[in-house]
Parts: C-alpha cells; sequence; structure tokens
C-alpha cells in the first residue's frame, strides 16, 4: 500500500489541499472543527509529513529544543549528555530540523520556568527533556498546553501518560546485573543509587532487587548509598560501603561515572578486582573500557535514543496524535573483568 499524501487528507477531510497545510503548519485562521476534521483525518490515514521535503521546499524548519539537567555545583556526567545530544544531531541534520540546546540548572526553583521561557522564545515545535526535567508532570502540561510536543527521556511511568517518553527497561537491566553476580557465586552486595529524582534510575534497583530476592536475599541485606551520578560520589559511597563490619563481595552502581569512582576506592584499600570483590556500572559508557579493570555494565543506546527522540517530535508535529505512551530501546549486558571470575 502506498503512502497517503496530504491530497489524501484533504479528500477524505473534506477541505482544500491549502487548509491541510495550514493546520499541520500551526498555522492561525483554521476554525477549530475544520482543524478537528484534519487531524481526525491525519489520524485515520497513518499521514506523517515529509519534513526534509518541507524543509527543503523553503517552508518553516522543524525547531526543536534538547534541554540538558545539569547540577551546577558538581560535574557533569562524562557522557550521558553528549551522547544523547550527538544522536539528536545528527537525526536533526537528516531531516532538516534545527535543533538548539539548553543546560537548565536542576537544583534552580525556577528552572521549570526557564524551559518554558526558552521554548517560547525559540518558538520550539517540540522539546527534549532528561530527568529530573522529564519526570516533571506540570512542566510536561504546561510546555503541551502551549503547542510545545515533549519527548521525555528516561522517565517515570507517571510522565508516560502524559508525553511520549524513550528509554530501556532499566528494571530489566538491574535485574540482569543481579543475575549476572549471583551466577558468579555472590551474596554478599552493596547498591550505590542515583539521584532520587531520577525515577528510570530507581527502577535499576528494583530489577537487581528482585533478582536477588528469587535467590532467598531480601531487599534489606543489600547495603546501599545514595550518590548523584558523579565520579566523585561514587569514590565517597564506596569508601562508606567498603568500612562497613560487613564486608561485601559485589557492588552495583547505577552509572559508569560513579562506578569508576568505586574502583578507585577499592584500589586505595588494596582490594583486588574482581576476586575480593567485583564492580558494575550502567551506561556503557567510553569511561567504562579504560577504567582498570574495565567495567561490567548495562549498554544504553543513548545516541540512538537522542535520534529517535527527534524522529519521535517530527511524527507528532507531523500530525500524529499527541498523548502519552512509551517506546522501550533494546538494552545488554556487557561484561567485562570487573565482574568476570577468571
Amino acid at each position: 500500500m502506498s503512502k497517503p499524501t496530504i491530497d489524501d487528507v484533504a479528500a477524505l477531510a473534506g477541505v482544500a489541499r491549502t487548509t491541510v497545510s495550514r493546520v499541520l503548519n500551526h498555522q492561525p485562521n483554521v476554525r477549530e472543527e475544520v482543524r478537528d476534521k484534519v487531524m481526525r483525518a491525519v489520524q485515520m490515514l497513518g499521514y506523517r509529513v515529509n519534513l526534509q521535503a518541507r524543509h527543503l521546499a523553503g517552508r518553516k524548519a522543524l525547531r526543536l529544543a534538547l534541554v540538558h539537567a545539569s547540577d551546577f555545583d558538581s560535574e557533569p556526567n562524562s557522557y550521558f549528555g553528549s551522547a544523547l545530544e550527538l544522536g539528536a544531531t545528527r537525526a536533526s541534520a537528516r531531516i532538516g530540523a534545527q535543533l538548539v540546546t539548553h543546560v537548565v540548572n536542576q537544583n534552580d526553583p525556577g528552572a521549570a520556568a526557564e524551559i518554558i521561557a526558552n521554548a517560547s522564545d525559540d518558538q520550539c515545535d517540540g522539546i527534549i527533556l532528561t530527568p529530573p526535567f522529564a519526570d516533571d508532570i506540570e512542566l510536561l502540561r504546561a510546555l503541551e498546553a502551549m503547542g510545545c510536543r515533549v519527548a521525555a527521556i528516561a522517565a517515570g511511568p507517571a510522565s508516560e501518560a502524559v508525553v511520549a517518553t524513550l528509554g530501556i527497561d532499566d528494571r530489566q537491566a538491574g535485574y540482569d546485573i543481579g543475575r549476572h553476580l549471583l551466577g558468579q557465586g555472590h551474596r554478599a552486595f552493596g547498591f550505590i543509587k542515583g539521584l532520587s529524582g531520577h525515577l528510570s534510575a530507581e527502577t535499576r534497583f528494583d530489577g537487581f532487587a528482585a533478582a536477588l530476592a528469587e535467590a532467598g536475599i531480601p531487599d534489606e541485606a543489600i547495603a546501599r548509598e545514595r550518590g548523584n551520578f558523579t565520579f566523585r560520589s561514587g569514590l565517597e559511597c564506596a569508601q562508606r560501603l567498603l568500612d562497613r563490619a560487613e564486608p561485601i563481595t559485589a557492588l552495583v552502581c547505577a552509572n559508569d561515572d560513579m562506578a569508576a569512582g568505586a574502583l578507585l576506592a577499592a584500589h586505595k584499600l588494596g582490594l583486588r578486582i574482581p576476586q575480593d570483590i567485583a564492580i558494575t556500572g550502567f551506561d556503557d559508557t567510553p569511561v567504562s573500557e579504560i577504567v582498570w579493570p574495565p567495567l561490567t555494565t548495562i549498554h544504553q543506546p543513548l545516541r540512538a535514543m537522542g535520534a529517535r527522540a527527534v524522529e519521535r517530535l517530527a511524527e507528532l508535529v507531523g500530525g500524529q496524535p499527541a498523548g502519552g505512551g512509551r517506546e522501550v530501546l533494546e538494552h545488554r549486558l556487557v561484561v567485562r573483568e570487573s565482574s568476570q571470575s577468571s
């Protein structure tokens, strides 16, 4: 079956081709009942705007924004934001969209207002948000209400009911790490969590705990600390966990930067890795391969997530119905020397 065209939409809606174009380009002076008829026809036909052709024809280019959440008081995640931006930039160039980026202090009480103002000033058709902004329901609704479509990266379940979300199955990924470490014979575990506002990262612990529960190890038996996804927090949290009277033999970290810090803490104590303690990370960032020993981790396709977020926004702006939903991208366990017994 051939792809539906703008003329097919016009015929089904009973309006002129130019009217369909005005609706899809969010132009004024279109009666609400006409706009509804056009959007119903778009939905019924599964019509998608050819954004690249529209750009080449000299019409208004799709304008998108990517918001990086940052803690201005600590070093940023070394790879998460840059990988998302690289994927989003490449996808934007491919479809002829304009992409602007903003770094917003996640600890600023006025952060949400700043994001809304930026979206308005930039005249954004769509915006990509990362945690914790991806889990700010009031912010998501405000952006959608002003006609700015949202793609939320690694958001929690509540966001899925409001906007389009993308991410991996974090719970299953945590479960995979737990099963791997159990298979290596470990029974005494520690876990370094990330920021409490990062809801998808919290489910990594849930999945990990579920794997241990199946082996008869209760949740309360897991020693835990909370970091903030930085190298320093991983170092400090690991030092506290390794100083405990009850030793642990496996330490799971919610991202690779914290796992790199945990490796340093173990090295300082003269511990052999993985003979004395196994350490794992999450994300499969470049640092996971250059530390010693290289980290066992979960590969999270960050560049693909950034690219898919752009594509998803293009689909929404092009006429696909707005609303919630989650698109799950594939992850995989990458086993390296930091946990693999010889």
